[in-house]
C-alpha cells in the first residue's frame, strides 16, 4: 500500500524511530512502528477486514468523520487515516470497497473516544 502523510510533518516523524518516540513515547512508537509495517505491506485495506479478528482492528469513522479510518494502537490511541483515492472506492450495493484502496493519506494518531 502507498502511504502519504498529511500534514508533511508527520512523514519525518513516523519515519525517524527517534523522532517518533520522542513524540509518542518508546510503546506507542514501537506500536505505530509495526502498524506502518502492516500498511506498507498491504495490497489492499481489505487486508485489514473482518477488522474483529486482526489486532489492528481497523475500522471505518462514522458521521462527522466519515471517509475516515481507525487502526487501533496502544488503548486508548487510534492511527486516524483516509483513502487518497478520489473520490472513495464504493461498492455497487454502497459502502467503502476496501478492496480497491491502495494508499492511504495518514492523518493522525489520537484518542477517538476523548479520553485525554
Amino acid at each position: 500500500m502507498i502511504i502519504s502523510y498529511r500534514p508533511e510533518k508527520l512523514a519525518k516523524i513516523f519515519n525517524e524511530l527517534n523522532l517518533l518516540k520522542k513524540i509518542y513515547g518508546e510503546r506507542q512508537a514501537r506500536k505505530i512502528a509495526v502498524r506502518l509495517v502492516s500498511l506498507h505491506s498491504a495490497v489492499n485495506l481489505k487486508e485489514f477486514w473482518p477488522a474483529e479478528s486482526l489486532p489492528e482492528r481497523c475500522h471505518e469513522l462514522k458521521g462527522a468523520r466519515k471517509g475516515e479510518f481507525s487502526m487501533d494502537l496502544d488503548h486508548p490511541f487510534r492511527l486516524i487515516f483516509q483513502p487518497s483515492h478520489k473520490p472513495i472506492p464504493q461498492l455497487p450495493q454502497g459502502g467503502t470497497d476496501w478492496s480497491q484502496i491502495t494508499a492511504i493519506t495518514i492523518l493522525r494518531v489520537e484518542d477517538t473516544h476523548g479520553h485525554g
